[in-house]
């Protein structure tokens, strides 16, 4: 590992949680030799959406690196679709495979020394009535529950915007995604809020979150609009970073974004925006 860098000695207040290759042009390509330099930047957390991907083998080099430098890994995706009726639907080839991804997921959970397993819900069904299209989620969600629970596992279920990026999700405003997770009313089925997906979708970013404060176990934010590093749009983050921490916020913080600026510039960008919009 090498030493802290002079222009960045200090670990960041906020545990900023970056996600492979979002420095790229700056970080090594290496993901051990990357997660090192994140270290020396000051970042004390990691996260990685697309995990359950690469080999067993690397999972554990990854996880051992995060553990020796005493860092904390986030979430990874435990089961994702954009295309299939998964949580809204009674398809039960689809539920099953649903599942099998969630035990799976365990697996992998206990491999990184994470609690925080991100499941993203498929898309809705046009054809079918909305609410029992919710139902149909509560009960998916309950089995869910049953698998995470005896191992401590929180999953977290992300809203996704439908006026940009993502029309055809089921789950995509912050009060459905309340609402399940009251429905559900198990510890380990829990809200993720990112504030770039509510930013598009909902606005009243402060008030949603403040309102669906007891649901919420992870944090993600980009800019908005264009989904880049923070302080490139209209959302301000170092109000919004003042606004977590003053409600005690000591969880994760990850870095879901596009850079505003290709090759290493970019990089250093978005670098210089975390040391902007952190704690003072």
């Amino acid at each position: 590992m090498s030493a802290l860098t002079l222009d960045n000695p200090r670990p960041f207040k906020t545990l900023f949680s970056p996600e492979f290759g979002i420095f790229k042009g700056l970080a090594p390509p290496d993901p051990i030799d990357e997660i090192k330099w994140g270290y020396d930047q000051g970042f004390r957390a990691w996260e990685n959406t697309f995990l359950k991907n690469r080999p067993v083998a690397e999972q554990e080099r990854i996880s051992k690196t995060v553990q020796k430098l005493n860092m904390a890994f986030g979430q990874f995706v435990g089961t994702l679709t954009f295309t299939d009726v998964t949580f809204a639907g009674r398809d039960a080839r689809l539920r099953e495979s649903v599942l099998a991804d969630v035990r799976a997921s365990v697996e992998i959970a206990k491999r990184m020394n994470t609690r925080i397993i991100h499941n993203v819900l498929g898309v809705s069904d046009p054809k079918l009535p909305w609410d029992f299209q919710m139902a149909n989620a509560i009960d998916l969600l309950k089995r869910i529950a049953d698998i995470y629970e005896p191992h401590g596992l929180v999953m977290v279920m992300e809203s996704m915007n439908h006026r940009v990026d993502h029309p055809t999700m089921f789950l995509h405003t912050i009060p459905q995604a309340y609402a399940l997770a009251k429905a559900v009313g198990r510890p380990s089925v829990k809200v993720l809020f990112d504030f770039y997906h509510v930013q598009v979708q909902e606005g009243h970013l402060l008030t949603t979150l403040d309102y669906a404060w007891d649901e919420i176990a992870y944090i993600q934010i980009g800019d908005s609009p264009g989904r880049f590093e923070p302080t490139t749009g209209e959302m301000n983050y170092p109000n919004i970073i003042k606004h977590l921490h003053d409600k005690g916020y000591k969880g994760f913080v990850g870095l879901e974004h596009g850079l505003s600026k290709p090759g290493r510039e970019g990089a250093q960008a978005a670098l210089n925006a975390y040391r902007t919009i952190d704690i003072q």
